[in-house]
């Protein structure tokens, strides 16, 4: 009987672990051209990511913002010219699961409550 639970939760556990094609902790995110499509809580962007500038182009709006990585999971951007006072605040970025060419993030506003979650997308190195 041990034996056929051990085997249920194995497989389990491997079945379960096959939803995300993970990527070993690199560099992969940090520098390119990327795209957060429209959606729930967001509206079409794009963004170019150089170095520690990351610029951001949405409708007829482009943003430049500084990007400091603390690791391959976390980061946390800032406006370099904020236009009003929800722009002075860092945006805190948790990278949630790594795919091939795409991850899911969380972001979080300055330490307000406000946090939403999405998808980015890279569409050229």
């Amino acid at each position: 009987m041990k034996k056929i639970i051990f085997t249920f939760i194995v497989f389990i556990t491997i079945t379960s672990c096959k939803e995300a094609v993970i990527v070993d902790g690199n560099n992969t995110f940090r520098t390119g051209v990327f795209e957060i499509p429209a959606g729930k809580n967001f509206v079409k962007e794009t963004i170019i990511r150089k170095d520690s500038i990351q610029i951001s182009k949405y409708e007829d709006h482009v943003d430049t913002l500084s990007i400091k990585w603390k690791n391959n999971f976390f980061y946390t951007l800032k406006y370099i010219n904020p236009k009003n006072e929800m722009q002075k605040d860092p945006m805190y970025i948790q990278i949630n699961k790594i795919y091939k060419d795409s991850y899911d993030f969380t972001v979080k506003i300055g330490f307000s409550n406000f946090s939403t979650k999405g998808t980015i997308y890279r569409v050229k190195e």
